[in-house]
């Protein structure tokens, strides 16, 4: 759902910021430490709950504030726009409304409102460790299979008290055998749902790369976390003794990883830096194609574009974006960043951001 309106309190320097975006194209310009990427951190924890920028919320909290508010207005289809907002507090409370009621988590909202984000340190989804190209599986997962997040908890908690159980040794085989059966159930669940969503992802990415350079052959490989030649239980049984020796669960989803090749090997060490950030840019925007493609639109947040893209791949990503008919949000230092011809009939609106105060610059339609 497009933002329709957007009020933002005491995020950062942002003291009060509110305005009416393009249901399009918004590009925000300012100077470094300006706030413009402040915006897009807002609308980021109202969709997460947390920010990009710093996993402690005190941080992003706006000195002398008890907690930061991010309120907007989502666009349907048919009917008023939806009302949604986050209050998060210092002590780490999150208050989170819709319709201004009360809502159970943070999930209600990213089920409302999907955010894709396209910034610098993207780079960590090839260069970081498993775990975030597993965050990166699960967010599409999420998006895809509506019961998926039901039993990744289950399967979540099943796994922690596993774990707690073998930390405490001096346990039996038998009675560990018995405690795993929850936890193969669930782990099976979430392993499936995970290689059904990256098989589904793979043809759109490859689609998209070939759209921003005609110069890469990449391909995705899902490792599910044990030898693809057994199922859960065979590796969780044949593991058990192992498990107990080390006291943590060492077999199943929790290792789960995906792996970015080329012809020669792993794209992280064949890939010069701004074609890394291609492939990563194409692994982004092929997840929001699959989503667009089941009838759920989200906004894409483009932080600092220049950034390792020369101006005709910039051009190229700006242009594909805007062919998926969703909401963008980019950001850049320099104001001839995006200046090229969007599509007549793009809805282009140009802010200015100076010491936490955002300003139109320019709005509607490109002049032909």
């Amino acid at each position: 759902m497009p933002l329709v309106r957007l009020d933002i309190s005491h995020v950062r320097n942002l003291s009060s910021v509110r305005f009416e975006p393009s249901p399009q194209v918004n590009v925000i310009v300012g100077k470094n430490g300006s706030g413009k990427t402040s915006i897009l951190e807002a609308i980021h924890l109202l969709s997460f709950g947390r920010s990009f920028r710093s996993h402690k919320h005190k941080t992003y909290i706006q000195h002398e504030n008890e907690a930061c508010i991010v309120f907007a207005q989502l666009h349907q289809t048919q009917g008023s726009p939806i009302r949604v907002g986050l209050q998060r507090h210092r002590d780490g409370q999150i208050d989170v409304r819709i319709q201004g009621q009360r809502a159970q988590s943070v999930i209600e909202l990213a089920e409302r409102l999907p955010v894709q984000l396209i910034n610098p340190d993207a780079f960590r989804l090839l260069e970081g460790s498993p775990s975030i190209r597993r965050q990166f599986i699960d967010w599409g997962t999420f998006h895809y299979d509506k019961d998926f997040i039901q039993a990744w908890r289950g399967w979540q908690k099943a796994l922690k008290q596993r774990n707690t159980l073998l930390r405490r040794g001096k346990i039996s085989l038998s009675l560990l055998a018995a405690f795993d059966q929850e936890l193969i159930r669930l782990g099976e669940h979430v392993n499936q749902s995970r290689k059904a969503y990256v098989e589904k992802l793979t043809p759109h990415f490859v689609k998209v790369l070939s759209l921003l350079t005609t110069e890469l052959s990449v391909s995705l490989q899902f490792f599910q976390g044990w030898d693809a030649q057994k199922n859960l239980q065979m590796a969780v049984e044949a593991g058990r003794e192992r498990d107990i020796e080390l006291g943590y669960t060492h077999t199943g989803p929790q290792r789960a990883d995906l792996r970015v090749k080329t012809a020669t090997g792993d794209a992280l060490d064949t890939l010069s830096r701004g074609q890394q950030k291609l492939v990563v840019s194409a692994l982004k925007i092929a997840q929001g194609q699959l989503l667009i493609d089941m009838g759920r639109p989200l906004v894409f947040l483009v932080d600092d574009l220049p950034a390792e893209l020369d101006a005709n791949h910039r051009q190229k990503l700006c242009q594909l974006l805007e062919s998926l008919n969703s909401q963008i949000f980019i950001t850049s230092v320099e104001p001839d960043t995006t200046d090229f011809t969007w599509a007549d009939t793009t809805d282009v609106r140009q802010f200015s951001m100076t010491n936490g105060e955002l300003s139109l610059l320019s709005k509607g339609l490109q002049e032909s």
